[in-house]
């Protein structure tokens, strides 16, 4: 298939329908529950939702919302770190638009911005350089946040800032990497899942093989996916048929875009430029270990970790927002008490309902929130 019309095709999503609910049924009789299918993407999420997937499958599958969204696991405490940086006279603080949104302890990044704050929204890292060549007596950060994405995009950005000698441009190294946490999420003891719908923009970097352990230690099978309706369907009916057929592998729905062994360009900018943390801190998981990096030290000179006398407190969440069990999908985003409630997209408490890839905003904007709450209601009694 060569264009978009043809991943939404209304005939070819209805075989595959049929195709899911032939193999799920016995499948959930012999587990004698639903298959819990992750996706562990936010963009499969708002795809799921806007085009009504979730309600064409049948009740023998449960999709569970995976922690694929870096804004939503960003926790308070380096929100408070950058509102630091940015609030450091001199400092023009840059950062993606969704980010400006996040709760922190006292403040977001957009309410610092409207006390007064000099926080710029920027499309590409590169925007900020451009930002520090332009304003030689300001020091220019750019707040560095996401999975293998954008760390290639962070990473050159930074090998240009030294080849042209800037000294006024550095990073606020906040990027994740997406393996340590679907293992964490794999040993948890109050989830268990029968397989994953892959990302597919962090495999577009990192490739399919980084996903084998789950295949090989955990014995689930792994489909990285699309994100156009039928992707999603396909990679559904791929993790079932392995299941059928009692295997657990790693396979490729998204060929199209990613390669089987990653982008090695990419891949030996991040190698270049970052080095793996001993840990860090997520929104509502607590400390993962290798789960993010930092600028090594021949690229000190450009973190601004270092450069910035940073509160680097932790910072619980609101006792009443449960962005952590939605996270590890322990919970759906509509059964959080404040969902929709104290926190929606206008105010939110957590980042999950900031994000254009957060749960609780994909279910606030597409869900059918009254019949969900029904239904579960229906099934509590």
């Amino acid at each position: 298939m060569k264009y978009v019309d043809e991943f939404r095709d209304p005939e070819k999503a209805a075989s595959l329908v049929a195709a899911i609910t032939a193999l799920a049924g016995p499948l959930a009789a012999s587990r004698g529950r639903p298959l819990h299918i992750m996706e562990v993407c936010g963009g499969h999420t708002h795809t799921i939702f806007r085009y009504g997937i979730s309600g064409m499958l049948p009740p023998e599958i449960e999709l569970v919302h995976g922690p694929g969204c870096p804004v939503c696991v960003l926790p308070m405490g380096q929100v408070d770190d950058c509102v630091a940086i940015a609030e450091t006279p001199g400092v023009i603080l840059t950062t993606f638009g969704d980010a400006m949104r996040v709760p922190g302890s006292q403040k977001s990044l957009l309410q610092a911005k409207a006390e007064g704050t000099d926080v710029r929204m920027v499309y590409s890292p590169l925007d900020a350089l451009a930002l520090a060549r332009d304003n030689p007596e300001r020091e220019v950060v750019f707040f560095g946040l996401g999975f293998e994405t954008t760390m290639p995009s962070t990473a050159l950005t930074l090998l240009q800032a030294e080849a042209e000698a800037i000294r006024n441009f550095s990073l606020f190294c906040n990027h994740i990497t997406i393996v340590p946490t679907i293992k964490a999420i794999l040993d948890s003891p109050d989830l268990h899942l029968d397989g994953f719908l892959g990302p597919g923009h962090v495999s577009m970097v990192i490739g399919a093989a980084p996903y084998g352990f789950i295949a090989e230690h955990y014995h689930r099978p792994l489909v990285v996916a699309g994100f156009e309706p039928l992707d999603i369907l396909h990679a559904l009916w791929l993790v079932l048929t392995q299941l059928a057929e009692g295997r657990a592998d790693i396979e490729n729905q998204y060929g199209r875009i990613v390669p089987p062994d990653g982008n090695a360009a990419a891949l030996d900018a991040i190698t270049r430029v970052f080095e793996l943390r001993p840990f860090f801190e997520w929104r509502g998981l607590g400390s993962i270990d290798h789960s993010g990096v930092r600028i090594r030290e021949a690229y000190a000179r450009f973190d601004a970790e270092r450069k910035f006398a940073l509160p680097s407190l932790r910072v619980a969440d609101p006792q009443s927002c449960q962005c952590g069990e939605v996270l590890k999908g322990v919970i759906k985003p509509w059964q959080c008490k404040v969902f929709g409630t104290s926190c929606t997209p206008e105010a939110p408490l957590g980042a999950l309902m900031v994000s254009s890839e957060g749960a609780c905003a994909a279910y606030y904007q597409y869900g059918d929130l009254e019949g969900l709450r029904t239904q579960h209601a229906v099934g509590a009694a």
